[in-house]
């Protein structure tokens, strides 16, 4: 029983892809710290972070539901849990569930403003899903999605919304946007044979890479913009130039028809820029 049920809770965090969630939370704590001019009180951050891992594991049990036959269509899918049949659609189901109600839960014990808006983002989470069957701006939907980290997190601690966490979502939603992109370059030639409407599917390996490279270059105005409303210090900024490297280098290592290093481009490149600048920005507010 122990053993059947280890097997299934791993392979439920695969599913989902529960590590990615460090692409979100750090923006998500950053713009905590940022909204508390200082230290969030540990049970708010207990409860973003619930908020947090709710959202994108419903998030993820419902993309993976909405796809599970595109997926099994895919070579390079067709391996994952639903597919493969490791997983029910029952079990997927009833996770799904659970965690709606964990994310709800969260933003109702958060504040009012919070709870208001959990449906709104739960039916962007859920939208994502159905997007590359209609329209080739998927990727901008995702970054919308992770978006809502920043976003959300300073609602959860000031209950009201403010210019300076929209701004680093502007700059999550570009940075996403982004890197979707250039992850979404190993399907180019089944999306375009399956009718889905990715931009590589639509324009390309080339064209899909300028225009990765165009979002990530905007995604650094927009952190000093929000520097400069937060009153950042030099620890803020070099968390920011250290971004700019990670993203020059993110683009130096993946090339039309040599996608041999895409993992250590979306991977590692990705979770260095969320970490690093998170770390850097949190010790700004903390030392200031």
């Amino acid at each position: 029983m122990n053993s059947t049920f280890a097997r299934s809770f791993k392979t439920t965090l695969e599913m989902i892809k529960f590590s990615h969630t460090l692409f979100a939370l750090p923006f998500a704590m950053l713009a905590a710290f940022l909204a508390a001019g200082g230290a969030p009180k540990l049970s708010t951050l207990v409860k973003i972070l619930a908020a947090m891992v709710g959202a994108r594991s419903a998030a993820m049990a419902h993309n993976r539901l909405a796809d599970r036959k595109i997926d099994a269509a895919n070579p390079r899918t067709a391996g994952r849990a639903l597919p493969s049949g490791a997983l029910t659609v029952d079990f997927v189901r009833a996770f799904l569930a659970a965690s709606v109600i964990l994310f709800l839960l969260a933003a109702a014990s958060l504040n009012r403003l919070a709870f208001a808006l959990s449906p709104l983002a739960l039916g962007l989470l859920f939208l994502y899903a159905y997007t590359k069957r209609f329209t080739s701006l998927s990727h901008f939907v995702l970054g919308l999605c992770l978006a809502l980290a920043p976003v959300g997190a300073w609602v959860a601690v000031r209950g009201s919304l403010a210019f300076l966490p929209v701004l680093l979502g502007l700059a999550v939603l570009v940075w996403t946007a982004g890197f979707d992109m250039l992850y979404a370059l190993q399907d180019e030639a089944f999306d375009r044979e399956a009718g889905l409407n990715s931009l590589p599917a639509r324009w390309g390996a080339k064209r899909t890479l300028v225009a990765s490279a165009i979002l990530h270059a905007v995604m650094l105005p927009l952190l000093v913009a929000a520097w400069k409303v937060a009153g950042g210090g030099w620890l803020f900024a070099v968390g920011i130039a250290l971004t700019g490297f990670a993203l020059v280098y993110q683009h130096a290592i993946v090339k039309p028809g040599d996608f041999s290093r895409l993992d250590a481009a979306f991977f590692a490149a990705n979770g260095f820029v969320s970490i690093t600048l998170a770390l850097c920005g949190i010790a700004d507010v903390l030392l200031r």
